[in-house]
């Protein structure tokens, strides 16, 4: 049966989606072009005339898997209506590592190559302040709504991510007694602590 033949974007779009596959199974130390080209029965040359070498194909395909994250995320925070304490929560909730935000191993995966390779670290570091930025827009409608009292938005956005990011790394890399409940008690502490918001009006926020 003859193979369907793929514009450029699909192609790379399959590279890319198999890409991420294979780091999140193998590690970003161990891929190679020639897994990514075995999974999809083509040669090791047809990826390389989309990604020239390793570092821009794991680079791309990082950013790839993350720009999903950051898509659904603008979704959450997208929706003025619901108020910002709901949308804040809810972002951080299904951002958290017990949430349902999906390629936890694969930023950290990206954190520590990111210490190498210097166009992974752009990659990388372009998408945390995407990140952040989208938090801080949020906090700062909350504070011009009068549901959040704090000084400095950007602040409280970098306070909170660290904060994720930490539970991230912790949960993903050692299995421990620290439950989902838990987790996400600390994390309405410190969204609390972060907002000037009581823990009731957190919470209940519709």
């Amino acid at each position: 049966m003859a193979r369907v033949r793929l514009s450029v974007e699909e192609r790379r779009e399959e590279i890319l989606r198999v890409a991420v596959e294979q780091i999140e199974a193998r590690g970003i130390g161990n891929v190679r072009i020639a897994d990514v080209a075995s999974v999809l029965g083509v040669s090791s040359s047809l990826v390389l005339y989309h990604f020239s070498t390793k570092e821009l194909l794991v680079s791309a395909a990082f950013a790839h898997a993350a720009e999903a994250d950051l898509a659904h995320l603008r979704k959450i925070l997208g929706r003025p209506r619901l108020g910002a304490a709901r949308r804040l929560r809810s972002a951080v909730r299904w951002y958290a590592p017990t949430g349902q935000a999906k390629g936890w191993r694969l930023w950290i995966e990206g954190w520590a190559a990111a210490l190498r390779e210097p166009e992974l670290r752009k990659v990388t570091h372009g998408l945390d302040q995407e990140w952040k930025a989208a938090l801080a827009e949020v906090i700062a409608e909350g504070v011009a709504a009068g549901e959040f009292v704090c000084d400095s938005p950007e602040d409280a956005a970098w306070r909170i991510t660290a904060l994720l990011d930490g539970l991230a790394v912790q949960t993903t890399s050692y299995k421990g007694p620290l439950g989902r409940a838990r987790m996400l008690e600390w994390v309405d502490d410190a969204l609390v602590r972060e907002l000037g918001i009581d823990r009731e009006a957190l919470t209940s926020a519709r």
